[in-house]
């Protein structure tokens, strides 16, 4: 029968105990990890948050009747044990415990809640399948491991939150029931009792809000926001998640958001892992993110650059190549150095190469064109077409030396650089590139302000539609949107959009003109966005902010590649939770005070 605590209070956690403190009666409270009975003398091993203590049970300290109670203890029995702390001896001491010098002598126990035996063990839980530890969420967070993972989130939190306090920023909730603007992900949808047939949307970010607080004059706003989108989820991605969000008003420029963000982030990564960040953050545009990474958030602690070789190869005989130009579209290349030397020496196999090409299929390139460069001659399926000129023009741009092998993709820019830009960083890995323990911080700014949708036949925002142009680019609104660059701005560190954010427009008449772009008539404009469009007409201060993924910035302060494991209760992929089994049915009657009806679709 489980025991009460009446009259015993925990003296400090686990670990806190030090050799001062040999000789003190104290309290210790929490499971029991380990289970040893040597005779007259049971040894536990009591873990809580902080990590472990070991109590010993002895039968002339304690008595027959709390040696017995000793001996009945089970791993991962809740119980509470008051003694002494003395040092362990010789023999007995751990090096690799924090407490592994000292231990508690027994004077009292008392079993707090008795445990059933377990799916699988707390050491083990690790190497057991996803769906086991998730529908046993509980027992896989008593890992040392995932409780490190979440005090480092407290933390982060507790240092953002204190360097917004100090700098002037008020914390302010946003509705967690908003109305319904689907630009972007899917919302998720919560049906309304009292006006039937309508519904709120769970938000995909505070962004509305804060823009309608700094018109409202608070002038500087943050909150750790949970958001949502109904969205496929990846390793790196969840339905829900929390945003450290902020904006400020009277912005000069972005330099001035730019420069808090650094600030705060500066703060959390000197206080949660004492890593110093650059005094001055590297700026990268757009544009030269994707023709020298292929991405927009690219990993810059390697090399492995694209080189564009488009100039080379317009109107050469090769077919694949020429014709990516006419078509408007590009020809680059990857040199991986030192990937293809002989023997044993190899990183990259001819099989290997070939692997590759279903690979950067799914970035939907329709091949891979190679050049390896071998002792013994050139290797490439290619080169029969490009001659014996462009060949050695292509290698002296490439800086080719014996061992190396190029890839080509030639397509469209958008094609090119999604395929490049991950086929580098597959090599890095393969070749072992990325240093680590190390991290790289890096602004891209100038994000394109629309892309022109095939399907839609119209423009879409790039972010979001309340982003301000470029100043220099506002003419371009009228004569070639798709050349207008934004005030645009995301963090990135080792190749993770760590946050992102802009300068948002303040001017009823450009935000108008946006919205005509996008393809919004008078009408969706207030149907969508009326109560903002109308906030905009009454005195609109320049403003703009930013949002830092809290979940990715656990992730990457963690170490860990699964978002997860930085999220006290996720989902898996289908967006359910396995421990809470949901979602799940409701009652008819709920549906009824909701004017619902489910109609599943036919198998």
């Amino acid at each position: 029968m489980a025991e009460l605590m009446s009259g015993m209070k925990r003296t400090a956690y686990c670990t806190e105990f030090t050799p001062d403190d040999v000789g003190r009666k104290v309290t210790v409270t929490g499971w029991a990890d380990s289970w040893r009975n040597h005779g007259g003398l049971i040894f536990i091993d009591l873990r809580d948050r902080s990590g472990v203590m070991q109590v010993v049970f002895d039968l002339s300290a304690i008595g027959e009747k709390g040696f017995a109670k000793a001996e009945a203890i089970r791993t991962e029995y809740v119980i509470a044990v008051t003694g002494t702390v003395r040092m362990r001896d010789d023999d007995r001491v751990n090096p690799r415990l924090k407490t592994g010098n000292i231990e508690i002598l027994a004077s009292e126990l008392r079993i707090l809640s008795e445990a059933e035996n377990l799916p699988f063990g707390i050491s083990e839980a690790a190497s057991v399948n996803d769906a086991t530890r998730l529908k046993y969420r509980y027992l896989e967070l008593r890992t040392p491991r995932l409780q490190e993972i979440l005090m480092l989130r407290s933390k982060i939190c507790h240092a953002a939150r204190n360097y917004m306090d100090d700098n002037g920023f008020i914390e302010i909730e946003t509705p967690f029931l908003c109305r319904s603007t689907p630009e972007g992900a899917r919302d998720y949808l919560v049906p309304s009792r009292v006006h039937k047939g309508e519904f709120y949307a769970l938000p995909q970010s505070p962004q509305l809000y804060k823009q309608i607080l700094m018109i409202s004059g608070m002038d500087k706003y943050y909150q750790i926001a949970k958001c949502f989108r109904d969205e496929d989820l990846r390793a790196d991605r969840q339905p829900e998640f929390t945003q450290i969000d902020m904006e400020m008003s009277f912005v000069a420029d972005q330099e001035d958001v730019m420069g808090v963000a650094e600030g705060m982030m500066r703060k959390v990564f000197k206080e949660t892992n004492g890593i110093e960040l650059p005094k001055k953050i590297r700026r990268m545009t757009y544009k030269e993110a994707m023709e020298r990474f292929g991405s927009d958030k690219p990993d810059t602690r390697f090399g492995l650059e694209l080189i564009d070789v488009t100039d080379l190869v317009k109107g050469c005989g090769f077919q694949v190549f020429s014709g990516a130009v006419e078509r408007g579209g590009s020809v680059r290349m990857i040199n991986a150095k030192g990937f293809y030397k002989g023997g044993d020496q190899a990183i990259l196999s001819r099989k290997d190469v070939d692997a590759l090409l279903p690979f950067v299929k799914t970035y939907k390139a329709k091949g891979l064109a190679w050049i390896a460069v071998k002792e013994e001659g050139l290797q490439s399926p290619i080169i029969k077409f490009l001659g014996d000129d462009l060949t050695k023009k292509i290698l002296e741009r490439a800086n080719a030396e014996v061992g190396d092998i190029i890839f080509f993709g030639a397509d469209t820019d958008e094609i090119v650089f999604a395929s490049l830009g991950a086929l580098r960083l597959k090599l890095a890995r393969i070749g072992h590139l990325i240093p680590e323990n190390t991290y790289d911080f890096l602004w891209v700014t100038e994000f394109p302000m629309f892309h022109y949708d095939e399907t839609e036949k119209r423009y879409v925002a790039e972010h979001h539609p309340f982003t301000m142009p470029m100043e220099e680019d506002l003419s371009l609104l009228d004569t070639d949107p798709s050349k207008v660059r934004s005030q645009a701005y995301d963090f990135v560190i080792n190749g993770y959009e760590a946050g992102g954010g802009s300068v948002r427009i303040h001017s009823q008449e450009i935000q108008s003109k946006v919205f005509d772009l996008l393809g919004f008539s008078e009408e969706e404009q207030q149907a969508k966005f009326g109560f903002f469009v109308t906030a905009l007409k009454y005195g609109t201060p320049p403003h703009g902010g930013l949002a830092f993924g809290l979940d990715r910035l656990v992730m990457l302060l963690s170490g860990t590649e699964d978002i997860k494991d930085v999220i006290a209760f996720p989902k898996v992929q289908n967006a359910s939770d396995l421990m809470s089994e949901s979602p799940s049915p409701v009652e008819a009657k709920q549906l009824k005070e909701l004017a619902l009806k489910v109609e599943l679709p036919q198998a």
